[in-house]
């Protein structure tokens, strides 16, 4: 393949843009708000996890302290009518007002149990209840975490999304300046050489691989018609001369 010496020379200019494009796409996938947001996601998951369970902990009390309300109800209302009864003295029978007697004994001593239950569930609900305002409050702050880590790599995607159209297309233009059997190499050969199609030859190093030619290839390099398009002897990339050849 042949290309006129400039054409090379522009190719190179594409492999600069290209390079750089890659570099900001690199630097958009690397930002550490990624790992630090999928880090507080999962945090913010276990937070929410604990709060549904704390929340259903304290619903749950709530129905329990309900019931055992009623049920302490329930004895007291039946004592009072109890003395009432008692009081009334419509019960006459010594029999009956001992077993009257009894029963309001018994109720007052089921009514004692009753309100002890009550509040050792109202010190659960209590508990429940500081550990959901807890929980909350700390739902609150990862989230807010969380948002504050969006709004900055947002900020970056933005910046970097504002040089990567410039650039892409300011590659449009200087592409559009390269044969294109030149440049369709050049883009298979970049792709399979990891981002790097072209490479400069800069004192007889090829800057692709890194590797200085030896004497037969500069012989060959020194031989070839200018606008012979190279290629590297050791990575396959195409090799572009300038004046800082060292041919």
């Amino acid at each position: 393949m042949n290309a006129a010496p400039a054409d090379q020379i522009r190719l190179l200019d594409v492999q600069t843009l290209d390079a750089r494009l890659q570099q900001l796409a690199h630097k958009r996938r690397s930002l550490p708000e990624h790992a630090e947001i999928e880090s507080l996601t999962k945090d913010l998951a276990q937070v929410r996890d604990l709060l549904v369970a704390a929340q259903t902990e304290e619903s749950d009390c709530s129905r329990e302290q309900t019931k055992a309300e009623q049920d302490v109800d329930q004895v007291r209302q039946r004592a009072n009518r109890d003395q009432q009864r008692l009081d009334s003295g419509s019960v006459t029978s010594p029999k009956d007002l001992e077993n009257l007697q009894r029963e309001i004994t018994s109720l007052a001593k089921r009514q004692g149990d009753l309100e002890d239950v009550v509040l050792e569930i109202m010190e659960r609900r209590e508990s429940a209840q500081e550990r959901v305002a807890e929980l909350t409050g700390r739902v609150s702050s990862v989230q807010s975490r969380i948002d504050d880590a969006t709004s900055r790599r947002d900020a970056a995607f933005e910046e970097f999304d504002g040089e990567t159209a410039t650039l892409t297309k300011e590659r449009e233009v200087v592409s559009a300046s390269v044969p294109a059997d030149l440049l369709k190499l050049y883009d298979k050969l970049r792709e399979q050489q990891g981002g790097v199609g072209a490479a400069r030859l800069y004192q007889r190093r090829c800057e692709g691989c890194r590797l200085e030619l030896n004497i037969t290839e500069v012989n060959e390099v020194k031989k070839a018609a200018p606008d012979a398009v190279l290629r590297c002897e050791n990575c396959r990339r195409i090799l572009v001369r300038t004046s800082e050849s060292g041919l």
